[in-house]
């Protein structure tokens, strides 16, 4: 779109406050935390027995696998694990296989660039989740960085095609018990941000806390359709979590007319291993329940082309390969350290950055002096050596979801301690190379992401206010038909909600761009509140029976 005004250019403030205030624990923190520690545990203990702990890093390659997919479906579950896996393998392929032809650090380290670089695309691409591209960076640039021969990676690859085995089954495992585990909380998150959107809706006209608590909503339940509808067979207990976000869908039509108590009261239901919740069905909801749903899987498959794959792949190529460079210029033992702090921190957008990089110098400072003191108990033995590790993973994944920076005060020292698996090493030496290198690849990495800026995200919101409006329209074409099908309006409604939930997750990322021309923010607003009255008028549309269901 043209405008024959110009747009005005706006420097955005990088925050300090909050970034590193502690929240609240990921409501599954304990499941990423056991299985890298039983992912971990078995392989290094075995080489420990073996007294082959010089090899833990190419288990390590397989075993971290582990820390993936745990918001899937077991079903998408195993998929995504897979290919994570084979993904994991080919980064370390490529990393031993260039480490055996050339000692060059220069070459290695642009070599590792070049793989974060892709690396992040594509974790970025397929949305894989956490912890993102930042543990392949980590395996791979470990990877260049160890002596190698051409006839030892066969060998070293299938010590990690081994571990990446088990940390499979490990991912699976759960699956045994509870095999709707991830379906159900994300059904049990749809209902509580439905029940927080109610309460605001009541406070009286809408704010900016209602639409907060409303786009949140609206997202939740997005969420929560894409695991109960992309995969296995639609029985019981999935049609009663599919009545439930049906549920949900109804409080956000009419928020007046529903109890947010029950539907906290659904939500606690939906822990462990409890019976699902069985509310009355009613007519017009199992109508919703029968229709096609061929349009939602296609939605939950990656939408890539409305992300900015290209700045953050640029920002990351060249801030590890500066970060690097600079660090051999300084005579670091380990440049790689430097690469893996930088790609650590690029995220959706310059503010976002910022944070991380902030976050992640506090967390390593605290770290290394956490290593300082876990250093002498750790030396002890390899058997101390391997338990001070599995606590340290234990650690950074029970505490990450609470806040970047306290994750990193462990997978600081259990960084350090890995160097040590193939011989005990001075710690002042340590601490000192993790130091510099921590505030290299921070000062470099964000220096690089300001130079590469991202001046398509204003467009990017254009386009996903097209989209947006486009769906709008065509939902609102349904209702206004004399006898729209149920399959047809139902797909629309869908349609539209997932172009304002990716209307919402593009206007965030671009608003934390630091050097653009103005936003169409109020745009954005009208576009919000236009649709969320369609997808309402979308539910009354269905049938009486749907706001009965909210009463009853």
């Amino acid at each position: 779109m043209s405008s024959a005004e110009p747009n005005p250019v706006r420097v955005r403030r990088l925050p300090l406050a909050g970034v590193l205030r502690i929240g609240r624990p990921s409501d599954i923190w304990f499941k990423p935390a056991l299985s890298v520690v039983v992912a971990v545990g078995v392989p290094n203990l075995t080489l420990l027995a073996l007294g082959r702990l010089d090899l833990a890093l190419y288990t390590m390659a397989g075993s971290l696998c582990a820390l993936y997919a745990h918001h899937l479906p077991y079903a998408a579950r195993g998929r995504a694990l897979a290919w994570v896996v084979l993904g994991m393998l080919a980064s370390v392929a490529t990393a031993l296989v260039t480490a055996s032809l050339t000692s060059s650090a220069v070459i290695l380290v642009c070599v590792g660039a070049l793989l974060a670089a892709a690396q992040k695309a594509l974790c970025d691409a397929t949305r894989i989740g956490p912890p993102g591209p930042v543990i392949f960076t980590f395996i791979s640039s470990a990877s260049l960085f160890a002596p190698q021969t051409l006839g030892q990676v066969p060998g070293h690859l299938a010590l990690g095609a081994a571990a990446g085995a088990w940390a499979w089954l490990v991912g699976m495992a759960p699956g045994l018990v509870r095999p709707h585990g991830p379906e159900r909380r994300a059904t049990a998150r749809a209902l509580h941000a439905a029940a927080a959107y109610v309460e605001a809706s009541t406070t009286g006209p809408a704010d900016g806390q209602e639409r907060r608590a409303r786009a949140a909503a609206a997202a939740a339940v997005h969420a929560a359709w894409q695991p109960l509808l992309a995969t296995g067979s639609r029985q019981e207990p999935r049609r009663s979590l599919e009545r439930l976000v049906v549920r949900v869908e109804i409080a956000l039509a009419a928020p007046g007319d529903t109890d947010p108590a029950r539907l906290r009261s659904w939500a606690r239901d939906l822990r462990g291993t409890k019976p699902v919740p069985r509310p009355a069905p009613g007519p017009a909801a199992d109508e919703l329940l029968g229709v096609e749903i061929e349009l939602t899987a296609g939605q939950a498959r990656p939408t890539s082309r409305l992300r900015p794959l290209l700045p953050l792949a640029l920002r990351t190529a060249l801030g590890c390969a500066l970060a690097g460079h600079v660090s051999l210029a300084l005579g670091v033992g380990r440049p790689y350290w430097a690469l893996v702090t930088a790609a650590a921190l690029y995220q959706a957008n310059i503010t976002l950055t910022w944070s991380r990089g902030v976050q992640r110098v506090v967390g390593n400072l605290v770290g290394v002096l956490l290593f300082a003191a876990v250093a002498p108990l750790a030396h002890l033995g390899p058997a101390a050596l391997v338990l001070c590790c599995l606590a340290f993973n234990f650690g950074a994944e029970a505490l990450i979801s609470r806040n970047y920076w306290l994750g990193s005060v462990c997978v600081t020292p259990m960084a350090l301690l890995i160097t040590e698996f193939t011989g005990f090493q001075e710690p002042g030496g340590l601490m000192t190379d993790r130091l510099v290198d921590t505030l290299v690849g921070a000062f470099v990495g964000f220096a690089a992401a300001v130079a590469v800026t991202n001046r398509r995200a204003g467009d990017r919101i254009e386009d996903a206010l097209d989209t947006a409006d486009r769906a709008r329209a065509h939902a609102e074409r349904l209702i206004a038909a004399e006898r729209p099908g149920p399959a047809a309006l139902e797909s629309a409604r869908r349609r539209l909600a997932a172009a304002l939930v990716e209307l919402r997750a593009t206007a965030d990322a671009a608003a934390g761009e630091w050097w653009q021309r103005a936003l169409p923010e109020e745009r954005v607003m009208l576009a919000e509140q236009a649709g969320h009255r369609t997808l309402a008028a979308t539910v009354r549309r269905q049938g009486p029976h749907l706001l009965e269901g909210a009463r009853a």
